[in-house]
């Protein structure tokens, strides 16, 4: 009997028990393994992938919704990933409209690298902002932000959700609530008892991962990275929105240097919602 082909396999909901081979998945395609953020990313959000009749996954993806569970207001679509084996055969554009027609009227949200931009464009996808990836030993320099900032306690939540979605536009309360278990190291910016920013490092390989980063301005967003790197040995890495160029520079000029670029689409939605001004770095451009 004939091997069929990937792209008329089903397509099947992936949990957290797929970790293992999504990791391979990303290993196959010359990305790190991933498996923390894979987990985080499995537990928050709902995957899709195609299993491989040869063994493991021959395509992954993973949607994010934020807002209320039964009706969300937006749709993130990260990790999409197709084995090499199956590239260029139609495999990741099936699985794109399976993901389309599932989220029904939801908007939708993603981070495109030069290699997959052209399929969001064909499926709908418009470019409407771009991140900066970065990436490099922090090292400290010039005037220290004067802005006070410290380690986040559990008390600290409430007012951590409250920012979030002011700023952001929309409630990712499953997201930010896993924070202090996915992060190494989670802290808060205030100004007269008021909370200001928060920001969160979290462990990707040999690095660790600035994001999300949430701040009132520049100053803060500068207070915020300073009180992380201090607090880790490894190299940060983070996606700054291009619109930010103070604090892009700033970082290249502490020993972060450039890395990528990627274009922020959307469909069904002119821009994100919220307010990009204090949006400084996503928890991973694989969510928001």
């Amino acid at each position: 009997m004939p091997i069929p082909h990937p792209v008329a396999l089903p397509i099947r909901r992936l949990t957290p028990h797929d970790v293992t081979a999504c990791a391979d998945l990303s290993e196959d395609r010359g990305w790190q393994r991933e498996e923390h953020k894979w987990g985080f990313l499995l537990s928050s959000g709902t995957g899709h992938g195609i299993d491989d009749p040869a063994g493991g996954l021959a395509a992954a993806c993973v949607v994010t919704g934020y807002g209320p569970p039964e009706r969300p207001e937006l749709g993130a679509v990260g990790m999409v990933l197709v084995a090499e084996r199956h590239t260029r055969q139609g495999v990741g554009r099936r699985l794109m409209r399976h993901v389309l027609a599932e989220q029904g009227p939801t908007p939708l949200t993603l981070h495109a690298t030069p290699y997959g931009r052209p399929l969001y464009e064909e499926l709908g996808f418009e470019v409407t902002g771009g991140a900066e990836m970065l990436s490099g030993r922090f090292t400290p320099g010039g005037p220290a932000p004067r802005v006070a900032t410290r380690t986040a306690t559990a008390e600290d939540l409430a007012g951590i959700l409250r920012l979030d979605a002011e700023v952001l536009g929309t409630d990712r309360t499953h997201v930010v609530t896993r924070l202090p278990a996915f992060a190494d190291h989670l802290v808060v910016a205030e100004d007269a008892d008021r909370l200001v920013g928060f920001a969160a490092a979290w462990p990707n390989m040999d690095t660790h991962v600035v994001g999300p980063l949430v701040a009132r301005d520049t100053e803060t967003a500068q207070a915020l990275v300073t009180a992380l790197a201090a607090r880790t040995d490894r190299p940060l890495r983070t996606d700054i929105d291009v619109r930010h160029g103070e604090l892009v520079t700033w970082l290249k000029e502490r020993g972060l240097g450039p890395v990528m670029r990627n274009a922020v689409m959307t469909y069904g939605i002119p821009e994100l919602p919220g307010d990009w001004t204090r949006r400084f770095a996503p928890v991973t451009v694989a969510a928001l």
